[in-house]
């Protein structure tokens, strides 16, 4: 029996730990659909064309998710989603693994509005820009890559100006998605309201 839980939001808002946990906890899959444009953003940097990159790409390709996280691979994956033909050859992927026996989870930020509109469970995770700016810094500086607080910050801007604006697939919470915003929330906290709103869908 398949159920999907769809979560959205914006970069470093909280969705990819959130997801995580939830799936482990319920025993789904999950899969973090911003590393599939991720991917295609890193072909793209390589000199590849990013409708073929998408067209071509297999689970193999998302075999090292930490080479597909740094600054320049966030932002070439910003860039090739605003493709519409990109986010076509990604959406079958993306469809089959949602409706796979034994549930599954996938975030990113169409997952409830154009991937898994009918998703038994949708979430929308937020927060304000400064704290998820704050949370991106530290993260890199805990990775060992140079970085800068206002650079960041920029970055988060723009790239939520790109995802809000472009014209297929903008990022927007479903109509029937429950908003958690983490801005004053702690993980076990987001983690647990998270629980909470899935396991009140499946009863």
């Amino acid at each position: 029996m398949s159920f999907t839980v769809a979560i959205d939001g914006p970069a470093a808002a909280g969705k990819g730990t959130i997801s995580r946990a939830v799936a482990e906890h319920f025993g789904f899959a999950h899969l973090d659909t911003g590393l599939l444009y991720r991917a295609v953003g890193a072909r793209m940097l390589t000199g590849k064309e990013p409708v073929e990159a998408a067209q071509a790409l297999t689970a193999d390709d998302l075999g090292d998710p930490d080479a597909l996280r740094t600054p320049d691979v966030a932002q070439a994956a910003s860039r090739v989603a605003v493709i519409p033909e990109v986010r076509a050859a990604l959406v079958d992927f993306q469809r089959a693994f949602a409706r796979r026996a034994g549930g599954a989870v996938l975030d990113g930020r169409d997952i409830g509005t154009v991937i898994c509109p009918d998703a038994e469970a949708k979430l929308f995770v937020t927060a304000s820009a400064e704290v998820r700016a704050s949370r991106r810094h530290k993260e890199l500086l805990e990775r060992g890559i140079a970085s800068d607080y206002d650079t960041v910050l920029a970055d988060v801007r723009e790239r939520d100006a790109r995802d809000a604006n472009r014209a297929t697939a903008p990022l927007l919470p479903a109509a029937d998605a429950v908003i958690i915003d983490t801005s004053d929330l702690s993980i076990e906290e987001a983690v647990a309201k998270a629980i909470r709103e899935i396991a009140a869908h499946r009863d």
